[in-house]
């Protein structure tokens, strides 16, 4: 199944088994267990373009926009995508040890503060016009979803490692 034939409409029904893996069961009765919801586009558009993936690889089902689902479905599907990804977002940065690499930061993210190692100035990734990835020492990605949100302090942090 690919984009072509998306779902407008909920043509399936999942669950959870005893084992706390993902069952889709489509329209038709077929029964897939041990599904894995896959974003398409994660950073720019998580909430649109889901791939639910059987264990062989194969995609079995198609969500245009996950907000469009009922609500049992949708909550497993966001637990199960929660429970595979970790990429907190940076909402403060509270102070950096240098404005030369490397250096530590120190944010707050929406998962809490933290400390990091930044590298290098190539850490720091543009992904779309108000996007930006920050790259850890040990290979967190950190995400600036509009660095025009944060305040005017982390603003000029962040602009002197751009």
């Amino acid at each position: 199944m690919n984009a072509t034939s998306a779902m407008a409409t909920t043509t399936f029904q999942l669950t959870r088994n005893a084992f706390g893996r993902l069952v889709l069961t489509t329209s038709a009765g077929e029964v897939f267990e041990g599904v894995v919801p896959v974003r398409a586009f994660p950073i720019q558009s998580p909430e649109e373009g889901i791939g639910m993936v059987h264990t062989d690889g194969h995609e079995v089902a198609w969500v245009d926009c996950l907000h469009e689902l009922p609500d049992p479905i949708q909550r497993l599907i966001r637990e199960e995508l929660e429970s595979r990804e970790f990429m907190p977002e940076i909402e403060n940065i509270a102070s950096v040890t240098s404005f030369s690499t490397p250096c530590t930061w120190h944010v707050q993210t929406d998962r809490g503060d933290t400390r990091f190692v930044l590298r290098g100035d190539e850490d720091i990734r543009r992904v779309g016009p108000t996007i930006l990835l920050v790259t850890d020492s040990h290979g967190i990605q950190f995400l600036i979803r509009d660095k025009s949100n944060l305040n005017k302090d982390s603003r000029r942090i962040l602009d002197r490692f751009l």
